[in-house]
């Protein structure tokens, strides 16, 4: 218990000020030449008062160990063992329960290299670290040694050293003036929005197998084990607030893993590996829902939580709404990896993953609360039976259905075209008929009760399946489906980008295009490289649009089908600006000599859409998805940038203002 207060009070602690941009340790690096083929390298740290840098040789399992690494050792030099360090300091973690090795206030490294290619001049040092004091921070530095004139430089800017052989570097261009203001990710999804609809959730899953049959058992106990029914009320809406909080618990780690990499939840959004994860964790969630399986917790853990129920009081009260939560996990699971899964994969960040947690956990306490409250509500409840069932069948049906939502977000950032729009609108409808013929009972499922007639519920239900299965099989021949946009792939990843028998909308798919030009949504003409787009825009005298967008980005969607698609906004992005699309997830592998060290993380940026990411984050101090910008020749911008803008008329207003401040 001590060991957990303590990990959870450094949590909260960096949670609080995770907001600071904190650099702890400063570097400076220098060379010297011990022989013809043997150099020296030293690097010096000055460590700011009471924090701490781990030693190389720190033990396993506690602070991070210093790493040293050679970009470009290969063929050209190697390292003489292991860096030599200064004085450190050995403690004893009891927490981690390790003995742990640190610099404190200073520290020195040097690295003896033996050159075993003498027309190599350069030598680049990656230095990564981890540095502690109530919270800690990952480091990384590039250090770039120059072996012909004995120099040494830290820089961030990989394109300035790699492929260059006689040691010059190019002069940086100044980056273009901007006035623009810090403006927040717009694939947040609104708080409230986000709220209402986890609260509803977790009312949602009250109305389960593993849940309902304990809101009158549960509520009784407390009114009936205590001879004040005013106390045995207060116990009742205590295990209710325990519910909550144990949930919004389970987001405090997410705060720690943002405060360690602030473009975490974007990355997130975009990654192939973790929607592939969910993608398979929401299949099997809703193979489980259908009767399959059961996933539950281990019995162990349920039966620890249920003996410490026993300790009496509000601690007893605590463990037994932890049992509650354990042991209804086989209904609550689901849920909850939606939950997890929707706010991670749209960038939402820490704070909107509490609050979707809170939403969650209040709505799955509510009816505790409230029937503890108002016991006589109790025998207005509907019995159980086996249309609790039915209940976990339908979500399941439906977690099917956003299963493949991750999975067209892998397919569309690798760009593998398995998963067309075509493709993924007809699982839709298959899904959505599969459940509309469940509701009007032309099947059952392992765990389902006889049905002997359809409810109004049940047949409403249907009605609604079958008009949204409907509704969606135009989608094959290319109607937008603007209800459900942004989920789908866009139009343009489709065996028919405009249609079957289409042209995109005024567009044709056989006309010319300028160098390095495609056609995007509604046949606009955009470019998907920086130089080319801007070198096109002075050829024509226009005014640029540069888009921060995303193969995977769901506002992206929303935008292009909702508000590009209106007769005024469509011609002035056809016809009065030059389109520039940035694919900040693009998977894409930059070549070796376009590669660089972000100045903004000290990453090396591999990928084209991580140069983009960066280039959006120097330039405008923002990785929103949608971003737009409109520019001027001179690279400056014509007015304030924006971000997710449903509005039509508020967008249409700012090309407006951009393309008018363009013509003065």
């Amino acid at each position: 218990m001590k060991k957990t207060a303590l990990l959870f009070f450094l949590l909260l602690s960096f949670i609080a000020g995770k907001a600071q941009i904190i650099e702890p340790v400063k570097w400076t690096s220098k060379i010297e030449k011990k022989s013809d083929s043997e150099y020296v390298l030293i690097f010096n740290a000055t460590i700011e008062e009471n924090w701490h840098m781990y030693s190389q040789f720190s033990a396993d399992g506690g602070g991070l160990p210093l790493e040293v690494e050679f970009n470009n050792a290969e063929n050209n030099f190697e390292a003489v063992g292991k860096a030599e360090e200064s004085e450190t300091h050995k403690e004893y973690n009891d927490i981690f329960e390790v003995e742990e090795t640190f610099f404190s206030n200073k520290a020195e490294l040097k690295q003896t290299i033996k050159v075993s290619n003498p027309d190599n001049a350069i030598v680049q040092v990656g230095l990564y670290y981890q540095v502690c004091k109530e919270s800690c921070i990952q480091g990384e530095n590039l250090f770039v040694f120059n072996l012909k004139d004995l120099t040494s430089q830290e820089v961030m800017n990989f394109e300035e050293v790699v492929g260059t052989v006689d040691n010059t570097t190019d002069t940086k261009a100044e980056p273009a003036k901007t006035t623009e203001k810090k403006t927040e990710d717009s694939d947040k999804k609104d708080p409230w929005t986000v709220f209402i609809g986890t609260l509803l959730a977790g009312i949602f899953v009250t109305f389960t197998p593993c849940v309902f049959p304990m809101i009158p058992m549960t509520v009784s106990f407390f009114i009936k084990q205590n001879s004040s029914k005013v106390k045995g009320k207060f116990n009742a809406l205590f295990y209710g607030l325990c519910i909550i909080v144990i949930y919004v618990l389970i987001s405090v780690p997410f705060h720690l893993f943002e405060g360690l990499d602030p473009n975490i939840f974007a990355n997130i959004s975009t990654n192939v590996y973790l929607n592939l994860f969910f993608f398979a964790i929401f299949t099997v969630f809703a193979i489980s829902f259908f009767g399959a399986f059961e996933i539950t917790m281990p019995n162990s853990l349920a039966n620890k939580a249920d003996n410490a129920s026993n300790l009496g009081g509000l601690m007893g009260v605590f463990f037994m709404a932890l049992t509650l939560i354990i042991v209804s996990f086989s209904c609550t699971g689901p849920a909850l990896g939606l939950i997890l899964g929707s706010v991670l994969s749209t960038e939402g960040g820490a704070m909107l993953l509490t609050i979707a947690m809170f939403g969650f956990g209040l709505g799955l306490a509510l009816p505790f609360m409230l029937f503890a409250l108002f016991p006589n509500l109790m025998s207005s409840m509907p019995k159980s039976g086996g249309w609790l069932n039915s209940v976990k069948v339908v979500f399941g049906f439906i977690e099917l259905a956003l299963a493949f939502k991750f999975l067209s977000n892998a397919d569309l950032v690798l760009q593998l075209h398995f998963l067309e729009r075509e493709v993924f609108i007809a699982i839709w409808i298959a899904i959505f008929i599969a459940l509309s013929l469940y509701l009007l009972g032309k099947f059952s499922l392992p765990h389902d009760s006889p049905v002997s007639h359809l409810s109004v519920g049940r047949m409403l239900l249907a009605v609604i399946s079958l008009s949204f299965t409907i509704y969606l099989i135009p989608g094959l021949w290319g109607a937008p489906l603007k209800l459900i946009s942004g989920f789908p792939p866009p139009s343009t990843y489709s065996e028919s980008p405009f249609g079957v028998g289409g042209s995109g909308g005024g567009g044709s798919v056989t006309q010319e295009l300028p160098k390095g030009a495609k056609l995007a949504a509604h046949g606009i003409v955009a470019f998907e490289d920086y130089e080319e787009g801007l070198a096109y825009a002075k050829e024509v005298n226009k005014p640029i649009m540069l888009d921060f967008t995303g193969h995977a980005c769901v506002n992206c969607r929303k935008m292009e089908e909702h508000v590009w698609s209106d007769p005024a906004v469509l011609s002035i992005l056809k016809n009065d600006v030059v389109l520039i699309s940035l694919y900040c997830d693009e998977e894409k592998d930059l070549p070796a000599s376009e590669q660089f060290i972000s100045k903004n993380t000290g990453r090396k940026i591999e990928t084209v859409g991580q140069k983009w990411s960066d280039f959006q984050i120097s330039r405008y101090q923002s990785n929103a998805r949608p971003y737009y910008v409109l520019i001027n020749l001179d690279e400056t911008n014509l007015n304030e940038p924006v971000a997710y803008t449903p509005d039509i008329e508020e967008y249409l207003t700012w090309l407006q203002s951009g393309i008018e401040n363009f013509k003065k």
